[in-house]
């Protein structure tokens, strides 16, 4: 069963209290996702590091219950 919009949401923001989360539903299907994630905790971290903490919030769901997510990410 995939994963909705607003689980997606909660769990990142979840993880990093901070951020600014958008989220876009790619192909209407409820399985495919694009997100920004806006953050002044990924000040002065890579773009891997940034990522990172994301998928580290999203608690190993990538590749199960979350099939794909488009990820941007930017320090605020």
């Amino acid at each position: 069963m995939p994963m909705a919009a607003d689980d997606i949401q909660a769990l990142i923001v979840a993880g990093i209290p901070d951020a600014r989360v958008e989220i876009t539903d790619l192909a209407g299907d409820g399985d495919h996702y694009s997100a920004r994630v806006v953050s002044k905790s990924f000040s002065g971290l890579s773009r891997v590091k940034q990522h990172q903490a994301v998928y580290a919030a999203l608690g190993g769901r990538m590749g199960g219950v979350l099939h794909a997510l488009q990820l941007t990410t930017a320090a605020e």
